[in-house]
């Protein structure tokens, strides 16, 4: 088949146009057009008056050697690559170790899944809830003030990502096309089939709740095994060589194989592997709030005259400003169409993320302004300083919104004059289970004020209304990836220190998001069946 790219239609353009537009490109006639689908989609909003959709397309032709040859050098027509996933192993029927994955986010999700379809029979320990139980347990903190520190928006299964907006595109380089896979696994467990071709794809947390079931269930029937509420209390090593796990109530499960998918805020755990002498290293994460305006206001500037249409959606944005200060702010996790929610996992802090249902149809928006930080600069007193920095913002925080779990919020009027709000303007803040009006000046580092503060009105020269005064700003967003890096080697992807032991996923520093941990997942389970094939022969 061929590959063509960059076709480009109006909004309101039909089948038949598309069907004319490739006919005419590759100066064929209509019956030696046999099929074509649309690979990717997205669309061009740079003009506003002027939208239109750009196309990616799997075309099959009666004559595509031929095409192939007239059309060399021509980057609109390709070959089509092959991104079907192909397997690296099959586990021998007489292999009796059994892999073992900590958590089951996104990440440990597929290195669990991976590793059943290839035959060896993982066992899956999870410190959560299964996914539906977690949901009551994170609503009855959303609706009733009562946290659940081990079944909440962090911990459980399908991880963090369950009670996002679902976003499954990523920036990473991707040549073995493993994020397809991610994506066709998703299809077969329900997600709508628009995701394998929208570029910016989401699915939300009710779809994503039912879909996490089902891979379960797939796992399970290829031999895996899931355990919940089964939290990792220690690493055992010898000699460099991982050889088990001793769980919270005392029981030790044996393997050289052992997998740690345990996301960005199992804070206990990273304490637990650095006391281990696990390789540990401090990296650069952010800090920040949320930013709520209303939905409408971000379709207008983004869309124009074009805003409410159903083939765009509701609008996001992508901001960032390099501060005087030296400081980045960027916007992080833009959530259109959505809510802030309360991310706690430890009692006594408070701490913000964003979420949206498939649907996108809440009355704002919402994203995380935050602003960049480093090791060296800003927490260097040592390792695992980071893990500390963000605790202290999430108690601040707690104190500041009444310590009953309300977020402290601002209106970004009276915060850019450094104002205490006392009263709601025209947007109404969307965090459960209530907010408190306060002076946020006192929340984050004064360099990330500072560099916030002079962010925001640059933000409003590229989205009018975005310094709006009663925008609403929710504190504090500390989460938005892993503070540590689980050092691994490059080949094999096991710590530098500790054989057998396969750091993986947003918690172990290597990835950034739903599908990003998933394909991060599919490296591990494949370096992970390889290795232990290898150690089969060997034995």
């Amino acid at each position: 088949m061929l590959r063509l790219s960059n076709f480009k239609l109006p909004l309101d353009h039909t089948d038949a146009e598309l069907r004319a537009l490739i006919i005419e490109k590759l100066a064929i006639q209509d019956h030696e057009l046999l099929s074509y689908n649309v690979y990717k989609r997205s669309y061009d909003a740079r003009q506003k008056r002027n939208i239109f959709f750009i196309y990616s397309l799997d075309v099959d032709t009666s004559k595509n050697t031929f095409l192939l040859k007239q059309f060399i050098g021509d980057a609109q027509v390709k070959a089509r690559p092959d991104d079907d996933y192909q397997f690296v192993a099959q586990a021998p029927e007489n292999l009796t170790e059994r892999p073992i994955i900590v958590g089951m986010g996104p990440c440990g999700l597929f290195v669990g899944l991976i590793l059943a379809q290839m035959g060896f029979k993982p066992i899956i320990l999870e410190r959560g809830k299964a996914v539906r139980e977690r949901t009551v347990d994170t609503f009855g903190l959303w609706r009733k003030r009562k946290l659940n520190t081990e079944s909440n928006v962090q911990f459980g299964e399908g991880g963090a990502g369950t009670f996002s907006d679902g976003k499954l595109y990523t920036q990473i380089k991707d040549p073995q096309h493993h994020g397809r896979k991610v994506l066709r696994e998703f299809v077969k467990a329900g997600a709508p089939e628009e995701i394998l071709y929208l570029s910016k794809p989401h699915i939300g947390t009710f779809k994503l709740v039912t879909m996490v079931e089902k891979m379960r269930a797939n796992i399970e029937a290829l031999g895996g095994e899931i355990r919940f509420e089964q939290r990792v209390d220690e690493l055992l090593i010898e000699k460099g060589q991982v050889q088990a796990v001793r769980l919270a109530n005392g029981e030790i499960l044996k393997s050289q194989h052992i997998v740690f998918a345990i996301g960005h805020s199992a804070r206990d755990t990273f304490k637990m592997l650095f006391d281990k002498g696990v390789y540990i290293e401090a990296k650069p994460f952010s800090i920040g709030f949320r930013i709520e305006h209303p939905q409408l206001l971000i379709d207008q500037c983004r869309f124009g005259d074009y805003a409410g249409n159903d083939l765009l959606g509701s609008a996001d944005y992508k901001l960032v400003h390099h501060c005087k200060n030296g400081r980045s702010v960027y916007s992080f996790c833009m959530c259109p169409g959505g809510t802030v929610v309360a991310s706690m996992s430890k009692e006594g802090q408070v701490v913000t993320n964003g979420m949206s249902q498939y649907s996108r149809n809440e009355r704002n928006a919402n994203s995380a302004i935050v602003v960049g930080i480093e090791p060296e600069k800003d927490y260097p007193e040592h390792t695992l300083a980071g893990l500390d920095l963000q605790e202290k913002l999430e108690q601040y925080a707690f104190v500041l919104g009444g310590e009953n779990y309300n977020a402290p919020v601002q209106l970004v009027g009276d915060f850019l004059v450094n104002k205490a709000s006392t009263a709601l303007g025209k947007v109404e803040p969307s965090y459960k289970p209530g907010v408190t009006l306060t002076n946020l000046s006192g929340s984050l580092p004064c360099y990330a004020v500072e560099a916030i503060r002079e962010a925001i009105p640059a933000f409003d020269k590229k989205l009018r209304g975005f310094a709006m005064h009663d925008a609403v700003l929710t504190a504090v967003e500390t989460r938005t990836s892993s503070p540590v890096r689980l050092k691994r080697d490059r080949e094999s992807l096991q710590s530098i220190n500790a054989q057998g032991l396969y750091p993986a996923g947003e918690g172990a520093g290597y990835a950034g998001g739903i599908l990003s941990a998933a394909v991060d997942g599919i490296k591990i389970a494949e370096a992970l069946a390889l290795d232990m094939l290898k150690s089969k022969k060997n034995l």
